[in-house]
């Protein structure tokens, strides 16, 4: 696979970052060019690397469900305690860290259902939808130093107005079921790749938003 590196392109505007395990920390870098704060690395770590031998093709049904976006939580002040937390343990304020997530999270999307080989998306509750195919995945090298890897689907039938490609990040390099993810579409596989500074994300639907900052304090 080649390796890129990473500009915002879409047809909907859609795609927090929790890291589960030590391998879900080596792939945080997905998501970000130039800062720390969500590849979850420490300066003194050193790059965050993939190794590309043990990288393994995924299925959809990797990311089957019903999610919900983090936007809205971080709006609505419901992230609130985590920003807190964060400027506890970082070098930003919490003001500072909710204008990073700001630009991270936001989207126009606010639910995703995924099954099968479909992808539903809903802005404003009014649905969108495409039947999607594997499309391989691409290691990406950042300027940081970081790399990570998207998992990408290209549309295969469906609406119209659904993106031709769906890019999907969630710090796992093998086939397991994702936890949270991040999400990037658009119809410019190539350009698509380039987005690094929004990276909507997406948390199970059926958590309360208290359940989803409790989880990402906890990490």
């Amino acid at each position: 696979m080649k390796q890129t590196i990473l500009k915002r392109v879409g047809v909907i505007a859609l795609g927090a970052l929790i890291v589960t395990s030590t391998q879900a920390m080596a792939q945080t870098a997905a998501n970000s060019a130039t800062t720390d704060t969500h590849t979850h690395t420490h300066k003194d770590e050193g790059p965050s690397l993939v190794d590309a031998a043990a990288v393994q093709a995924r299925s959809l049904s990797d990311w089957v469900g019903d999610w919900q976006s983090l936007y809205p939580l971080l709006q609505d002040g419901t992230l609130g305690a985590v920003m807190d937390h964060k400027a506890e343990n970082g070098e930003k304020t919490a003001a500072e860290y909710r204008a990073y997530y700001e630009v991270g999270y936001k989207t126009d999307v606010e639910r995703i259902l995924i099954d099968g080989s479909s992808v539903t998306f809903f802005r404003d509750g009014q649905p969108v939808q495409g039947q999607y195919a594997e499309d391989g995945y691409e290691i990406l090298t950042y300027e940081s130093g970081n790399q990570g890897v998207r998992f990408i689907f290209e549309k295969s039938g469906g609406d119209e107005a659904a993106p031709r490609f769906i890019q999907f990040s969630d710090h796992k390099i093998a086939p397991t079921k994702a936890d949270h993810y991040h999400l990037y579409w658009g119809d410019d596989r190539a350009e698509l790749l380039t987005e690094v500074t929004n990276w909507p994300t997406y948390f199970p639907a059926a958590l309360s938003g208290a359940e989803i900052a409790a989880e990402m304090m906890a990490h």
